[in-house]
């Protein structure tokens, strides 16, 4: 079995200073071994990282910004 990159996890340029900010949250989130949505959008309200109108994070700001950040580039 070979492993191949997908077209999603490279990019044309860096990441943004939020992108990363959110990247290492989630890790810390899930290195604390909370995977469920509803305890991720909880511990992610309790930092800094906001979504881009500032507000709290819900269920459907949470899996609309992972599939805005994992949009294949084209």
């Amino acid at each position: 079995m070979s492993l191949t990159l997908e077209p999603v996890q490279t990019r044309l340029g860096p990441t943004t200073s939020y992108a990363d900010a959110f990247a290492d949250e989630l890790e810390a989130i899930y290195g604390r071994g909370v995977h469920d949505l509803p305890g991720v959008v909880a511990a992610l309200n309790e930092t800094g990282v906001r979504p881009a109108d500032g507000s709290d994070w819900t269920e459907q700001a949470f899996t609309a910004e992972l599939a805005r950040l994992g949009a294949k580039e084209i």
